[in-house]
């Protein structure tokens, strides 16, 4: 069934500061009828959700429209960037699409933009960079400062708009973010979106009484606008300014909106915490009341009437159609958790002769290929440029690459990974080096929450590489020294591997670099100058997403990845020799997605699974390993599965006690030779 017939006024999308003087009368009634629109959809999506007919969590942008609407008629929706809020229907509407679509994601019908994967005004459209909302406003900002410096990269005069409330601005995104875009000379407008309360609690209680939000601007070197309620054409003539602004200069601007909240944050909100008499003062300053009665008196009562009947009369069509849209279906749901692959990169067949590097210099190698041969990429993080990076792994980069390439990013993982995941789904392939695995837990948000999800609830790909040196037994202690891979891998949407030779860290930039989905890349510290080792280019390089066998056997089957792959194959060697127990050996290389056939076909043939990793037992990775496989075996074993870790510590620093946390090869060997007796 064909979409309703859209009423002619709305089919401009677009207004310019000029147009309020060269047909002001047209160009108000214009602004008038998108804020209406925003306006009547709200309250006919509240009504809905009333009646039971939509579900979740329905917030309303009443009293926001008087700033949303004219701030994205006024964005350029062929270059810009936007992330919207829950306020910010009126922004959606504008931005793309039919009303209809938009309803099918409140309703959660087929028909839905993320498929019904996807909350209420959680979505956006990343193919026309409107990048979906999540919950954790502060972390949306990230993305937009990525997306926005990506357009620029592409020769684009875009200009990024990044929207939070007086409730996140508490949160450290928002300075990280600031910060950020000062310091890059990121064109980007960040809004606040200050309605005088974050859920129940009002600024007076977010803030020191007498804090001007507006002020902030200062600490990191940027101008401030506040915009009180009022005309949409004030606000459009203000906001015109600072657009202009900011797409000339390319330096953010902080924009105060002091706005309203005539609902409450969301539907199922009481608002008996609103003080006596505060409803009523909303009421009161709402601007659309006013608009209304001043557009009368410019074009006529009559023709304001029709308008109103007009779109009234389209909103109700567009539900009904939306009611109409059959539900959706849970088939296809774990097959988008990633986005598609991409074809094999036409990597150039170089170095050809074998060059003898470590871990380390091998990485490097393979960062420079990347750097010289995908000009999408780009690599980043603290430390990186003239020092090289805290293990030395970007060497030399920076100084043949450049600042443009090669970025040196202030400490701020959360704010600088979300940058990344901007620059990825607007179509670069960053590489984010974090110094020490133990630091990403900073940005576990974007990560987990951001990154992970993009492409099951948008449809979008993330191709990000995200590097961690990681791992102990160089005594570093608890901050430095994690085994992260069971804790970020609990998480769906992140594809990890975690090479233990240098040819294999090579290839493992090469096929992470070219993967449409992000990628964690474990790097264990204590390989990274274990020795030299022969690397070229191997054409068989993507052979690093499946688990490649060390050592033939036939008594057990011993399953390991990382630093632990080389303690596995010493144990081994002894056994065979002292106790003639041939074990086989399968470094894992890739955790996910997790292929264990091989694995599985070995354990069949010698009976028993061994399980050796760095990470603490307890919720370990190996739990994972020896459930899958045993899943599918049982009936094969001839012993009882053995899992081998590190204790269910911190991990210690004293050289003595790192020793006794982590697996060692007398250790191992004690527990296996038990484990056959």
């Amino acid at each position: 069934m064909a979409y309703p017939i859209v009423p002619a006024i709305l089919a401009s999308r677009d207004l310019r500061v000029a147009d309020l003087d060269a047909a002001p009368d047209e160009t108000l009634l214009r602004l008038y009828a998108w804020t209406q629109l925003s306006r009547v959809a709200d309250n006919r999506i509240l009504d809905l959700f009333r009646q039971g007919l939509i579900r979740g969590t329905v917030t309303g942008g009443q009293g926001n429209e008087w700033m949303i609407v004219p701030l994205a008629l006024l964005a350029d929706k062929g270059t810009d960037v936007v992330s919207f809020t829950h306020r910010d229907l009126g922004g959606h509407l504008i931005w793309g699409g039919h009303l209809c679509d938009h309803l099918n994601q409140y309703f959660a019908n087929a028909d839905s933009p993320t498929k019904a994967r996807e909350g209420n005004i959680h979505h956006g459209d990343p193919a026309n960079r409107s990048l979906p909302m999540i919950s954790h406003l502060g972390a949306m900002l990230g993305p937009v400062l990525g997306a926005t410096d990506s357009q620029r990269r592409k020769g684009k005069n875009a200009v990024g708009f990044a929207f939070f409330g007086d409730g996140s601005s508490s949160t450290g995104d928002v300075h990280e973010a600031m910060n950020l875009a000062s310091l890059m000379s990121f064109p980007i407008v960040f809004v606040i979106e200050n309605n005088g309360y974050a859920y129940s609690t009002p600024t007076d209680e977010q803030f020191t009484k007498g804090t001007e939000l507006w002020k902030r601007a200062a600490g990191y070197g940027m101008e401030a606008v506040v915009v009180d309620r009022g005309h949409p054409d004030a606000a459009a003539r203000s906001l015109g300014a600072v657009i202009d602004k900011v797409r000339e200069t390319s330096r953010p601007v902080l924009v105060e909106m002091r706005t309203l909240r005539l609902r409450g944050h969301a539907a199922y909100d009481t608002c008996d915490y609103l003080r006596p008499g505060e409803a009523d003062s909303f009421a009161a300053a709402d601007p659309l009341p006013k608009f209304r009665e001043r557009m009368a008196g410019l074009v006529g009562a009559g023709r304001v009437e029709a308008l109103d009947a007009e779109i009234s009369s389209y909103v109700e069509a567009s539900i009904a159609h939306a009611i109409s849209v059959r539900r959706p279906i849970p088939e296809g749901m774990e097959g988008d958790l990633f986005a598609p692959p991409s074809p094999p990169f036409a990597w150039r067949a170089e170095p050809r002769e074998a060059e003898s590097l470590t871990m380390a210099q091998a990485i490097n190698h393979a960062l420079r290929k990347v750097l010289v041969e995908r000009p999408e990429s780009i690599v980043m993080g603290q430390d990186i440029a003239t020092y090289g990076g805290a293990f030395k792994v970007t060497e030399n980069l920076f100084k043949e690459f450049g600042r443009s390439r090669v970025i040196n990013l202030p400490l701020a993982e959360s704010t600088c990974t979300g940058y990344a995941i901007g620059l990825a789904v607007n179509g670069h392939r960053p590489i984010e080096e974090f110094q020490f695995a133990d630091f990403a837990t900073d940005a576990t948000t974007q990560i987990t929450l951001n990154a992970a999800t993009m492409h099951f609830r948008s449809g979008a790909a993330c191709p990000l590489v995200l590097r961690l040196p990681c791992g102990g037994g160089l005594t570093f202690g608890s901050f430095h020294s994690q085994e992260l891979e069971s804790f970020f891998l609990s998480m769906p949407g992140i594809k990890a591997l975690y090479p233990s030779s240098a040819q294999d860290a090579f290839n493992a930039v090469l096929a992470a670099c070219e993967e449409n989905n992000p990628v964690m890349l474990f790097e264990h510290k204590g390989l990274y100058r274990r020795g030299k080792h022969p690397v070229a280019f191997d054409p068989d390089y993507r052979s690093v997403w499946k688990p490649r066998r060390v050592r033939e056997g036939s008594y057990a089957t011993l399953v390991t990845y990382g630093e632990m792959v080389h303690l596995a194959t010493d144990v081994c060697a002894y056994l065979a020799s002292e106790y003639e127990a041939d074990i086989e050996v399968y470094d894992l290389r890739c955790l996910s997605p997790l292929d264990l056939s091989a694995v599985a076909k070995s354990v069949e043939r010698t009976g028993r699974l061994i399980v050796l990793h760095e990470g603490r037992r307890t919720h370990g990775f190996g739990a994972e390993i020896v459930s899958s496989v045993v899943e599918g075996c049982r009936k094969a074993l001839k012993a009882a599965p053995l899992r081998i870790a590190s204790l269910d510590l911190p991990v210690p620093f004293a050289p003595e006690l790192e020793s006794a946390f982590r697996p060692t090869k007398d250790k191992v060997i004690q527990v296996i030779t038990g484990w056959m007796s």
